[in-house]
């Protein structure tokens, strides 16, 4: 059973919005809730006539919800409903260990039977800024809108030691606040270079999740849920649902401040 605490939270757009913090005993009892939750939504909205459209991130933070959806919601979830897109991606090419749709493929893509046509991936073996460019297309041309930007039914992130999240790293608050649906960073460390969803498009979701483990990261964790002035640096602190719901998954070591 999880820990639960709402916060509603007010912006210019919507006269409230909710952000809820859940903190689970470990991080294999977050992941099969969480990937039972997912599993609930897109079947919910299996009737309707646009698709669910998630999109994913990639790195260590999904493993677990990935293995969980694929061993026990391969046949459950009519995956010929539900559209599948990227928050980032390295620049390398998909066979590339470090490739976000290359782990997705092999833990999650192989397992279920999603039509090819549902899967839109990012190419990180192109050039950063043309991919980030047709990728931008690429989404525009399937979801659906709202307040004249891409409108996700569900992304879900993670965050890194540093705060950062997708591919929007401390120092680069520009891309919080751009125009473009995608654009291109650089890892502040390797260098390497990444596309990106940008935090307008990410905040315009109906529902933003968050899954974050492990004890390095509970202090930010814990800015961010008080709401320190500190805080604003971490660009997970600035990525919040407009119009819909924010949800922070946490194992007890991500999550052993929030009270």
């Amino acid at each position: 059973m999880a820990t639960t605490v709402n916060c509603d939270m007010l912006n210019e757009n919507v006269m409230e919005k909710q952000t809820i913090y859940r903190v689970y005993p470990s991080k294999e009892i977050l992941a099969e809730a969480f990937a039972g939750e997912l599993a609930r939504s897109i079947i919910k909205t299996a009737g309707r006539k646009a698709p669910f459209t998630l999109a994913l991130s990639g790195g260590s933070t999904p493993v677990l919800l990935f293995e969980v959806l694929a061993e026990k919601y391969s046949k459950a979830v009519d995956w010929s409903k539900v559209k599948i897109f990227w928050v980032d991606e390295r620049c390398v090419p998909p066979e590339d260990p470090e490739s976000n749709y290359g782990m997705t493929r092999r833990l999650l893509l192989d397992k279920i039977n999603i039509p090819s046509a549902n899967v839109f991936r990012m190419r990180g073996e192109d050039e950063p800024l043309s991919e980030a460019a047709r990728y931008s297309e690429v989404i525009a041309s399937n979801t659906r809108t709202r307040n004249n930007l891409p409108y996700f039914d569900t992304v879900l992130l993670g965050m890194g030691e540093d705060g950062h999240t997708a591919s929007i790293f401390p120092g680069n608050a520009k891309l919080l606040h751009s125009r473009k649906i995608c654009d291109t960073a650089l890892h502040p460390a390797t260098k390497q270079k990444r596309v990106t969803l940008t935090g307008k498009v990410i905040n315009n979701a109906k529902s933003v999740a968050f899954i974050v483990t492990g004890n390095a990261k509970s202090v930010i964790v814990d800015m961010i849920y008080t709401r320190k002035g500190a805080a604003k640096i971490y660009p997970a602190a600035h990525i919040r649902s407009v119009s819909g719901v924010t949800i922070w998954l946490l194992d007890e070591d991500a999550g052993k401040f929030i009270k």
